[in-house]
C-alpha cells in the first residue's frame, strides 16, 4: 500500500497541477495575436531548456514561483501596454516564464508524487483543462471588460498565487545537492545514450502527430462529416473526441500500475498509429471512432513517456532531460502548423493524415526499439529485486 503524501507534498502538488492549467490558459490567451505572438511562442520552447537546467541546479520550487510571478507580472504589463511594441514585448515575457513549467513542474511532480501514474494523468486533465478553458473565458472577459481585462485577471491570479505558494510551499534546502544520481532502473553509459537518441525521435514526432490531428480536428470533422451530421453538432463532436483524450490520460495512470511501462509504451504508439490511419481512409461516423481512438492514443502516450523517460532519469537530470524533451516537442509543433498548411493544399486531409501516419510509424519504431533494448535490463531488475520481497 502506498505511503501517505505528508500535507506540505499534497500542497505543492496542488499548485503544480494548477500552474499547468495556468500555463495552457495563458500561453493561449494571445493565440490570434499571430504577429505579436510569435516571439512568444519561440520563447516558450527555447527557455525550457535554461529552465531545466536551473531547476536542478537551483531550486525547484523556487523556480515555480518564478514562473506564477514572472507569468503574473508579464500578463500585468501585457494588460497595460499603451502601444504594440510594449505588448509585444510583454507577450515575450510571458512565453519565457511560461517555459519554466513543463521542464520544473514534471520533474517535481514525478519526484513528489507517490502515485506517478495517476498524478501525471490528473495533472495532463489540469492542463488540458486549462486550454479548453482559455478561448471561452478570454472572450468573456473582453465581452464584458475590454480586451485588457483578458491580460489583466488572470495576471492578477497568477501574481496572488505566487505569494501564497511561497507562503504554503516550504523550500528545501541544498535540495539540489542531495538529488539521487542513480535512476529507479540504471543503465549503461552505451545504453543510455542510445535511448537519450531515440527520445529524441519520439519527442519529434510526438509533437508533429499531436499538434497536427489536435489542429486538424475541428475542420477534419466539418470536411468529412458535415452532410451526416447538422452543422450545429459539428463541435460538440469535435469536443467530445477530445474528451476521449482526457479520458484515456486517466486510464493509462492506472494501467502503467499494472503493466512494464516500456511495453504500455510501445502498446499506444501502435495504437496511434493505427487510428491515424484509419482515420485517414474513414468517412461518415466511422470517422468519429477512428479519431476518438487517435485522440485517445495521442493524449494517453504523454502520460505514459514522462513515465518511462523518468524511469531511466536519475532525479538529478530530470528538470534537464524533460526541458530537451519538451523543447524538442514545442519545436516540432511549430513546424506542425506549417506542415498542415503545405500537405492540405496540396492534398487535403488525406495527404494530412497519411503523411502523420507515416510520422507515426516513425514512433511507433522509436517506442518499440526502447522497449526492446531496456526489456533485458528490466528483467534483469525483476530478478534482483525478486529474492529481496
Amino acid at each position: 500500500m502506498a505511503t501517505a503524501e505528508p500535507n506540505h507534498i499534497k500542497r505543492s502538488i496542488g499548485f503544480i497541477n494548477w500552474a499547468h492549467a495556468i500555463d495552457h490558459y495563458v500561453m493561449l490567451i494571445y493565440a490570434e495575436l499571430i504577429a505579436l505572438g510569435t516571439p512568444a511562442f519561440i520563447a516558450f520552447g527555447v527557455f525550457s531548456l535554461p529552465a531545466g537546467w536551473l531547476a536542478d541546479r537551483w531550486s525547484r520550487r523556487n523556480m515555480m514561483a518564478l514562473f506564477y510571478a514572472g507569468c503574473g507580472l508579464s500578463l500585468l504589463a501585457a494588460g497595460l501596454a499603451p502601444n504594440l511594441i510594449l505588448l509585444a514585448v510583454a507577450l515575450t515575457a510571458l512565453g519565457t516564464f511560461g517555459a519554466i513549467y513543463h521542464p520544473v513542474g514534471t520533474a517535481m511532480l514525478i519526484e513528489q508524487a507517490t502515485l506517478r501514474g495517476r498524478s501525471l494523468a490528473f495533472n495532463g486533465v489540469c492542463g488540458n483543462l486549462g486550454a479548453a478553458l482559455a478561448t471561452g473565458m478570454t472572450a468573456a472577459l473582453i465581452a464584458g471588460l475590454g480586451w485588457r481585462a483578458a491580460f489583466l485577471a488572470p495576471g492578477a491570479i497568477c501574481v496572488a498565487t505566487a505569494v501564497v505558494y511561497l507562503r504554503l510551499v516550504p523550500d528545501q534546502p541544498r535540495k539540489a545537492a542531495s538529488r539521487g544520481t542513480v535512476a529507479d532502473v540504471p543503465l549503461g553509459a552505451a545504453l543510455a545514450a542510445t535511448i537519450f537518441g531515440l527520445f529524441v525521435v519520439v519527442a519529434l514526432c510526438a509533437g508533429l502527430v499531436f499538434n497536427i490531428v489536435a489542429i486538424a480536428l475541428p475542420k477534419l470533422v466539418d470536411e468529412r462529416l458535415g452532410a451526416d451530421v447538422p452543422i450545429l453538432l459539428v463541435g460538440g463532436v469535435a469536443t467530445l473526441i477530445f474528451v476521449c483524450g482526457a479520458l484515456a490520460q486517466i486510464a493509462v495512470g492506472r494501467l502503467v500500475e499494472k503493466f512494464p511501462p516500456h511495453i504500455l509504451f510501445a502498446v499506444i504508439a501502435s495504437l496511434q498509429f493505427l487510428g491515424v490511419l484509419w482515420a485517414a481512409q474513414a468517412t461518415g461516423k466511422v470517422l468519429i471512432v477512428a479519431l476518438a481512438v487517435s485522440m485517445a492514443a495521442i493524449y494517453g502516450q504523454v502520460t505514459v513517456n514522462d513515465l518511462v523517460i523518468a524511469r531511466y532519469t536519475a532525479d538529478a537530470w530530470r528538470g534537464r532531460i524533460f526541458a530537451v524533451r519538451y523543447f524538442l516537442t514545442f519545436l516540432a509543433s511549430g513546424a506542425a502548423v506549417t506542415a498542415l498548411a503545405f500537405l492540405y493544399g496540396r492534398g487535403g486531409f488525406g495527404l494530412v493524415l497519411g503523411t502523420t501516419a507515416t510520422i507515426a510509424l516513425g514512433f511507433v519504431f522509436a517506442t518499440a526499439a526502447i522497449a526492446v533494448l531496456v526489456n533485458g535490463v528490466e528483467k534483469t531488475r525483476a530478478r534482483a529485486v525478486a529474492p529481496a520481497e
